[in-house]
């Protein structure tokens, strides 16, 4: 059984993933908050990161990845 505070690290394709360690869950590049692994449906191969949704994942884009998106 999975222990759900450990974090799963994957590696994001197109169109896909490759799970490099086995977790419940990946943190959202924008929010900070846990995306179950079965709800993860946004995520940027160029850039490695995973997103809540369709806004989080538009607005990293645009700032060409999260880490140029101003913190609040």
């Amino acid at each position: 059984m999975l222990d759900s505070a450990i974090p799963a690290e994957l590696r994001y394709d197109t169109p896909d993933y490759e799970m490099l360690r086995a977790g419940r869950y990946v943190l959202c590049a924008v929010t900070g908050e846990r995306i179950a692994i079965e709800e993860l449906k946004y995520w940027s191969a160029e850039h490695q990161e995973a997103y809540r949704g369709a806004e989080q994942a538009s607005a990293a884009m645009l700032a060409r990845g999260a880490r140029n998106l101003p913190r609040v």
